[in-house]
């Protein structure tokens, strides 16, 4: 651990939010860079100084990190302002509930807009220091987090930390932390027991220096005392990627839990996985189980993980029917088990806290690694990165002989279902399919990008398949512009059975499954029957016939092992029921694509699987991107009728009866209204074409 302070980027930030604000963020984005310090929101940082209330009058101000917020990209409204003095005359109180704390906080803050500050407020501005920082520093957790760990971390740290007793956050801890530096003004550390560490300074660079030389000394003890690493995992990446792709379609339907409603029976989770070596060591290493099965590091933790994970005994890799029986049992005992820890504490729940669904977060599963459960990729990847670190911890406190540690059931469930803590997870709602796992073929294409957008905004987990290259790259970087990690590309050749079943296992690698399939890949051809040569006619039907059978076909395996039901929607045409002359290939084939879908939707009815499909007539494109299929037809059709492209897509407008230009997005709501499950409604063709009278399914 190293200061990464720089005069440069200090005085940068200084010149951007002034000299008092810009040092005290810049610390604060150090801090939450370093994933060893804080994670996703946690720790919390805070700076004193003065605000203007409305009579212009300058009156001493705490600028405290919000809850929530995340410290590595900390802005000026994450630093709400507080009027320190009203805060500092509460702690002549004895007691103060957690709603009265929060209240306390909310009507005494400078602009009530504000976010609502942290819940540990009151130890920033009780400690008499202008700069605090506090973290969840993980080489201070593995002192504290072991049996004798008071006397490791005063080993570790010297005389200038203070060690304090475990207190639950809020106003218990606050009162502690105050008398703490009270008795002790010189100290320069405050280490709290399972809980993480305090520095101060009168500049954000000392307090935050001093915060390195805290985490440093702890780490340098960790090291001196490492005796028994973990030794390394017998288990090659490769087969453990190999397990994951087979594995996690079962465990994410196995994890996924009934709704109650008869259109979305089960409320869908997405997967992020662990597959590295260090997780593979920790996994596969002698009285892992044990060790496992401890709580979190922090408390600060619970409500992303759960205080324990669900560590699965001896896989039965190689035996799939085994390693299903195995997974359910172990969920079915884990989901007991957590009901009846919720019960025991049932009476100390607070009034509005519903539990928490009982199935676990976390899965270790030896020859594989851990796999993390979300509401969606973002709430799972901060699960895996908690995990990540959680068993980094552990297995450094066993590196040193040490005996992990972790806080009392009691203290867990307190911490679990604090009503402030709960608050973190409130975020308004990410679409009707936040849960749901797309694969799409096919869409580079001006359709396929234009379906996948649709998807997105409504915050499915979106995979744009195509043929490598960089026009599936190009959307790649598009789509992840507006989507972050919600879009992944995955090269697919819908004519080559293995890169399918390959595109499938990477998606299922990447968020464990696909909830909903959209065949969209197709090519065309203009020729006259008298003309068409036979290698023509082929090429079109590997693509439009092959290509739709075998992503139905696997996506059916898919569907059956996963066990809670999907959508398909393919993206058929009105020449299915209008063939035009000289498109008798792409007629023919795409006719032959319909059937196919219309025969899934007999098949996978019994799945829980509906198969749609969603019958267009011509789109030219979608924004910049130029439709591949009317770059191949477009200059036939435009030297048969006498016109330029834009005269062509007048004519295509204007043949339908509500002279409609058709445009991608019109295909993507098209399918998402199948997606969405609005209607009941399986082996059915929706007419996207502005009325065609001659296209009409029938």
């Amino acid at each position: 651990m190293r200061s990464r302070w720089s005069d440069a980027e200090a005085a940068a930030l200084a010149a951007r939010f002034g000299a008092e604000r810009g040092p005290r963020l810049y610390t604060s984005r150090l801090l939450g860079a370093d994933p060893s310090l804080v994670l996703h929101g946690g720790g919390n940082t805070s700076q004193k100084g003065s605000a203007e209330n409305a009579l212009g009058e300058a009156l001493a101000a705490l600028f405290v990190k919000a809850s929530g917020h995340d410290l590595a990209t900390l802005e000026p409204e994450g630093l709400p302002a507080l009027d320190l003095g009203w805060l500092l005359r509460l702690r002549a109180l004895e007691e103060l509930s957690d709603a009265a704390m929060l209240n306390e906080l909310r009507t005494h803050l400078f602009d009530h807009r504000a976010p609502t500050p942290s819940i540990e407020t009151l130890v920033h501005a009780w400690i008499p220091k202008r700069v605090v920082d506090h973290t969840h520093a993980d080489a201070i957790l593995a002192l504290t987090n072991r049996e004798g760990g008071e006397a490791c971390v005063r080993e570790a740290l010297g005389p200038g930390a203070v060690v304090l007793p475990y207190a639950k956050a809020g106003f218990a801890l606050a009162k502690a932390a105050a008398a703490a530096f009270d008795a002790r003004p010189d100290a320069s550390a405050l280490v709290l027991m399972h809980h993480g560490v305090i520095t101060w300074g009168d500049t954000a660079r000392e307090s935050y220096e001093r915060m390195i030389d805290a985490v440093g000394a702890a780490e340098r003890w960790l090291e001196a005392h490492a005796r028994r690493p973990l030794p390394a995992s017998p288990t090659p990446l490769a087969r453990a990627r190999e397990r994951l792709a087979t594995v996690a379609p079962v465990l994410r339907g196995l994890l996924a839990a009934p709704s109650g409603d008869a259109d979305r029976p089960f409320r869908r989770v997405v997967l992020r996985a662990l597959v590295e070596p260090a997780v593979l060591d920790f996994v596969d290493a002698e009285g892992a189980r044990e060790l496992a099965l401890t709580p979190t590091l922090t408390s600060d933790h619970l409500i992303r993980t759960k205080a324990l994970p669900l560590f699965v005994d001896a896989p039965a890799w190689g035996d799939a029917a085994r390693v299903r029986e195995q997974l359910r049992a172990a969920i079915d005992g884990y989901t007991s088990g957590y009901a009846a820890y919720v019960d025991r504490h049932r009476a100390e729940l607070a009034p509005g806290i519903a539990p928490a669904d009982p199935r676990p977060r976390v899965v270790l599963l030896p020859g594989l690694g851990a796999v993390c459960a979300g509401e969606d990729a973002g709430s799972a990847d901060v699960a895996r990165d908690i995990t990540r670190q959680t068993l980094a911890v552990k297995a450094r406190v066993a590196a040193t002989g040490g005996r992990y540690q972790g806080l009392p059931e009691r203290e867990l469930f307190e911490m679990e279902y604090y009503a402030l803590q709960q608050a973190k997870l409130a975020r308004p709602p990410a679409g009707r399919l936040a849960a749901e796992v797309a694969l799409v073929t096919g869409a580079a294409g001006a359709i396929g990008g234009g379906i996948a957008r649709g998807l997105l905004r409504e915050g499915c987990h979106v995979a744009v398949t195509d043929l490598a290259g960089e026009r599936l790259d190009a959307l790649v970087r598009e789509l992840s512009a507006e989507a972050g990690g919600r879009v992944i590309g995955v090269p697919i050749d819908v004519a080559d059975p293995e890169s399918v079943a390959a595109g499938f296992a990477e998606v299922s690698r990447a968020w464990g499954g696909v909830d909903l399939l959209v065949v969209n890949a197709g090519v065309a051809h203009v020729a006259p029957l008298a003309e068409l040569s036979l290698e023509a006619f082929r090429r079109l039907e590997r693509v439009n016939v092959e290509g739709t059978l075998l992503p139905l076909a696997e996506a059916a395996r898919h569907f059956a092992v996963q066990g809670t039901g999907g959508d398909v929607v393919l993206v058929s045409t009105k020449n299915v029921f209008a063939p035009g002359a000289s498109f008798g290939a792409y007629s023919a084939t795409k006719a032959a694509s319909h059937q196919l879908a219309r025969i899934a939707s007999l098949e996978l009815a019994p799945l829980g699987v509906r198969v749609n499909m969603v019958a267009p007539d011509a789109v030219f494109g979608d924004g910049a991107r130029r439709s591949g299929l009317w770059q191949e037809v477009g200059p036939a059709r435009m030297k048969a009728r006498g016109l330029d492209e834009r005269g062509l897509e007048e004519y295509y407008r204007d043949r339908n009866l509500l002279r409609a230009r058709i445009r991608a997005d019109h295909v993507a709501a098209a399918v998402l209204f199948f997606a969405t499950r609005q209607t009941p409604t399986t082996g059915a063709t929706l007419p996207v074409d502005g009325g065609l009278p001659d296209a009409t399914p029938r």
